[in-house]
């Protein structure tokens, strides 16, 4: 693997001299700035061999270099051994940034190469901007990988499903008004629309053609009469077609979109988001036509979940919790009978799933760790890595399912056996962080760093942290990442997490302590955002939980808890037992009264 790596990066370095540039860069994204990514897209993977869903890889001259946060950098110093590929952790005292990088080690009057497909306007712009003291040139027509990945994957092409309105809550002509009006108000008659669960959620399309995430790959621009789709109509069957027809959808060829902004005419305003828009369509677009950059109108929208979402969310995690919880039962019933492997546990809690109605698929790629494998926040176990489970010990998993009804992420760490003391009160830390964050009462206006803390405060409390935010927004059988909110004590701008809590958003709630080497401890909640009483000192707002699992007791140690975590915990599992028992056995019912009992 890592001299194939070498192999690359050389065949790499001959085409960057050949095209006369100095540094080239190659990021995660695809052409939708989506944060998974088709096979086809995979281009920063082929050529590091570092397979984790972030990081940037950077080839100079005489360097290569890849930058990624502080998730992966266990997978990342594993899967870079031998490769020459330098690891660059984010966030670390001393470590340059991408941009800062460049700045330094690009020669005057240089020339750097990117994609321009796969980097949004708004980095684009920046690193230009940075560069400009060295008069450093770009290239951004050019897609170096493309031309050495033999065998590449084909672009998916999967068909189009509706998704209706008994489970969207609010048809297209709905959503579009709503558009519509807002773009007016900012004064614009068009709007490009790049990002696939932006589009997803505006024209209740689904699809299959990111792993996990039910998005279809096409771009969008919306008029004030026409919504401009821009697919292989191949992917179109006559059912969505005749829906797509009734909202003025007009169908053109993928690709077309890049020649088709050309055609914006002077008097013409297009509401673009920087971040969200990649900066060779927006090179396309004439320089003549005005442009408003603001973030994507749907972004908020599609955020803000309605009653219909919300009653079906709940539906969803009901048929989750059963998985999880059958799964759970399994796990506590076999361990040290059976043969259970990381994968085996994997693919067993999937057939759960499977089991539930209306369930499509794995939200996102599972992660199922053992021992010091959880360690590692995005592990995933494969064949060379793939550990029998032993008692005595943690296995973490952090896993989820598309159903209809919705997408759900949940963590939960399972004790196996016995465990020491340390083990037990590191968990109760844990439970009692996710606790202290669900519990809040806050006033209207709040944003997730606002509340960050009370997540962290407990572990902080054992001088230990946890290198990656506490929750993210997840979408409506979307993006299990959603913007614009979430948990995290400080801003990072490209997360795009720092809206006002509103009601009806749902975010995860994922503390955790990991020790490098030994082991790891993650719980994982969603939580509805609702509102309280209003009173003379504002609007209070709180968090429901929608998530409906056991914590495993056989790890909590009640003399770490206050009254208030118990009457917490024990108001948590009672809902659990009401919500879950009637899905079950005699003997899982059985098993699960245990399991919610009061501490």
């Amino acid at each position: 693997m890592s001299g194939n790596k070498k192999e690359v990066i050389s065949k790499l370095r001959v085409l960057m001299k050949e095209n006369g540039l100095d540094a080239y860069i190659i990021p995660s994204s695809d052409n939708h700035q989506s944060e998974y990514v088709g096979e086809f897209f995979k281009a920063r993977a082929y050529v590091s061999g570092f397979t984790g869903d972030a990081g940037t890889v950077v080839i100079t001259r005489d360097e290569a270099g890849l930058w990624t946060d502080g998730r992966f950098f266990l997978q990342a110093e594993y899967q870079l051994k031998g490769s020459g590929i330098k690891l660059f952790k984010m966030g670390n005292p001393g470590v340059p940034t991408v941009f800062e990088y460049l700045e330094a080690e690009m020669p005057n009057n240089g020339k750097l190469g990117f994609d321009g497909r796969l980097i949004p306007v708004q980095e684009g712009e920046e690193l230009i901007q940075k560069l400009a003291d060295k008069n450093v040139s770009v290239e951004y027509n050019c897609d170096l990988v493309g031309q050495i990945w033999g065998n590449r994957p084909k672009l998916a092409n999967e068909p189009v499903f509706l998704l209706e309105e008994k489970y969207s809550g609010e048809s297209t002509a709905s959503k579009l008004c709503r558009l519509r009006n807002t773009m007016k108000e900012a004064g614009a008659n068009y709007h490009v629309i790049t990002t696939l669960d932006d589009i997803a959620w505006l024209l209740n399309i689904r699809g299959n053609d990111v792993m996990y995430s039910p998005l279809v790959l096409c771009y969008a621009v919306v008029s004030m009469e026409k919504v401009y789709l821009f697919i292989e109509e191949s992917r179109i069957d006559a059912k969505v077609k005749e829906s797509l027809d009734r909202d003025n959808v007009v169908l053109k060829p993928y690709n077309d979109i890049y020649e088709y902004v050309k055609s914006f005419k002077t008097e013409d305003t297009v509401l673009i988001d920087p971040d969200r828009i990649n900066y060779a369509l927006y090179k396309n677009i004439p320089v003549h036509t005005k442009k408003i950059k603001v973030d994507n109108p749907t972004v908020l929208f599609k955020s803000i979940k309605n009653s219909v979402e919300l009653a079906n969310i709940e539906k969803a995690h009901v048929k989750d919790g059963v998985a999880i919880t059958k799964f759970m039962h399994w796990l506590k019933t076999n361990i040290g009978k059976i043969k259970i492997t990381e994968i085996s546990a994997s693919q067993k809690l999937e057939e759960f799933r499977k089991m539930q109605d209306n369930y499509l698929w794995q939200s996102f790629e599972p992660i199922c760790a053992f021992k010091e494998h959880a360690a590692m926040m995005h592990y995933t176990s494969t064949s060379e890595t793939d550990v029998e489970l032993t008692k005595g010990y943690f296995f973490l998993t952090d896993t989820g399912g598309n159903y209809l009804e919705g997408s759900t992420d949940i963590t939960r760490t399972f004790v196996l056996g016995e465990v020491n003391k340390e083990l037990k009160h590191h968990f109760t830390v844990v439970a009692r962080s996710m606790m202290n964050l669900a519990r809040a009462r806050f006033l209207y206006g709040c944003k997730g760093y606002n509340l960050d803390v009370l997540a962290r405060e407990p572990i902080w409390s054992l001088d230990i942290d946890y290198k990656c935010g506490t929750g993210h927004g997840v979408g409506y059988l979307l993006n299990i990442h959603e913007a614009p909110s979430g948990f995290r004590w400080y801003v990072v701008p490209s997360k795009h997490e720092t809206h006002v809590l509103e009601e009806g958003m749902v975010i995860t709630d994922e503390p955790g302590i990991y020790i490098d080497g030994s082991y790891g401890i993650r719980l994982e909640n969603e939580l509805i955002v609702r509102k309280g009483i209003q009173n003379e000192f504002g609007q209070f707002m709180y968090f429901d939980p929608v998530t409906y699992a056991p914590i495993d007791l056989d790890a909590i140690d009640p003399e770490d808890l206050s009254r208030d975590e118990k009457v917490y915990l024990n108001s948590y599992h009672k809902l659990v037992y009401q919500k879950l028992a009637p899905y079950l056995t005699e003997e899982e019912q059985s098993w699960l009264k245990l399991y919610t009992r009061e501490v």
